[in-house]
């Protein structure tokens, strides 16, 4: 099991140095006009000195337009060696001059793209952090396999076809990444790793409810989770659901998530895909 984190508010110039390559997982929690949490990737989020972190923007997208309207962020950072830093921050401006616009753009990612560079910076007072963890891999292969037996043993129920074959797919191997995020009572997101978490059925996930135990058992029942699900490819998928709480499933403690929206993250054409949207014809041209 992982140690208790212990929770800073200033980062050392180590974290700042981990934070800036730009081959690393970045993942920001923000919070919906419907007060429903959401996760995006980005990862050009970074420290920016002792008490604030930023990101550059180069696409549009929902995180964006969420931040504007409710500043509480949580953000994730995992690195290439496996550790693991997580917190919480608070929007206050956006800026497209100054240091940290001309770092982002300076990168070979943007310095050599003919088609885009970073356009705005989103800077945020850093809250609080978890400090630097290993992630516990042992722990997140004993609870994959577990929660891989729940799942085999569970009993079947009809479901509704909320989760189509290629999002099954990617949530089902254990080599991926599966993160989820809630809204805690400060009104501040909170992402939890789980990547041992997989598809039920076909509207439904579950995981086994640990490693980062003390964290899930945090979560109320019936909390609506965003769930996000990326592969070692950058495919991504979104979902959300009410979460069903801690129960057993098949003996084994296990969280569950009753899956009712479905995004697709990824270009060319990001959009919601569960429910269905209706087409609608061009009448513009």
């Amino acid at each position: 099991m992982p140690a208790e984190p212990t929770l800073q508010t200033v980062f050392t110039e180590e974290d700042i140095r981990a934070f800036e390559p730009e081959l690393k997982i970045g993942l920001l929690a923000t919070i919906n006009p419907q007060s429903l949490p959401h996760i995006t990737l980005l990862t050009t989020l970074k420290a920016s000195g002792p008490n604030h972190v930023t990101f550059g923007q180069f696409t549009e997208g929902f995180s964006k337009q969420n931040i504007r309207q409710n500043p509480k962020v949580a953000w994730l950072i995992m690195t290439l060696d496996k550790n693991l830093w997580r917190g919480r921050a608070t929007f206050t401006h956006t800026t497209n001059t100054g240091d940290d616009y001309d770092f982002y753009n300076s990168t070979p990612m943007f310095r050599y793209n003919a088609y885009f560079g970073i356009h705005t910076v989103y800077c945020m007072d850093l809250v609080d952090f978890y400090v630097k963890q290993p992630l516990p891999m042992k722990d997140i292969v004993l609870s994959s396999l577990q929660t891989t037996l729940a799942k085999a043993l569970h009993l079947r129920r009809p479901s509704h076809a909320v989760l189509n074959p290629w999002t099954r797919q990617l949530l089902s191997k254990l080599g991926n990444l599966k993160f989820v995020a809630y809204t805690r009572p400060d009104g501040y997101p909170e992402i939890i790793p789980v990547l041992q978490l997989q598809p039920l059925d076909r509207q439904r996930v579950v995981f086994a409810a640990w490693p980062y135990a003390a964290d899930l058992a945090a979560i109320p029942q019936e909390a609506v989770l965003a769930v996000f699900g990326l592969s070692l490819e950058m495919e991504d998928v979104l979902l959300r659901g009410q979460f069903k709480g801690v129960h057993r499933v098949a003996g084994i403690p296990c969280g569950v998530v009753d899956v009712n929206w479905v995004y697709n993250p990824m270009p060319p054409k990001p959009q919601q895909i569960y429910p269905d949207m209706p087409l609608e014809a061009v009448r513009d041209f």
